[in-house]
């Protein structure tokens, strides 16, 4: 069986993607992705790289992901579905390219610091 993959990575969330030939079912840790992700906002991020390159039909995806939340799996998945593409046709490289796809969003998780709540926030400062 042929399938390319692409790996997608942002914030703290992984995703490996499968892109096989079919019809166009998208599997996401062995879920639909109608279960895995209950927003409409993730699930065309998910799809606007094949949408682009008018391939929704021709792919079936499957895609492993873990870390992170939801936003940040969808996005790494986007990342994963334009590097498969681009494995399967190098041609589509320039318009997934010119629409950002192919861009790793650099903007990562902040650690959490020592003597505070989190990255940011700090407890609460009493002055007596």
């Amino acid at each position: 069986m042929v399938q390319y993959l692409g790996t997608g990575r942002r914030k703290r969330a992984v995703a490996r993607v499968f892109l096989r030939p079919g019809k166009g079912q998208v599997t996401v840790n062995s879920r639909p992705l109608e279960d895995y992700f209950p927003g409409d906002t993730a699930r065309v991020m998910v799809r606007q790289a094949l949408l682009a390159t008018e391939t929704a039909d021709k792919f079936d995806l499957l895609v492993l992901a873990h870390g992170g939340g939801l936003a940040g799996q969808a996005g790494a998945i986007r990342l994963g579905v334009a590097r498969a593409l681009v494995e399967f046709n190098a041609e589509l490289r320039g318009r997934l390219k010119e629409l950002g796809y192919l861009t790793r969003d650099p903007r990562a998780h902040e650690r959490k610091k020592y003597g505070q709540k989190g990255a940011r926030k700090r407890f609460q400062f009493s002055k007596r």
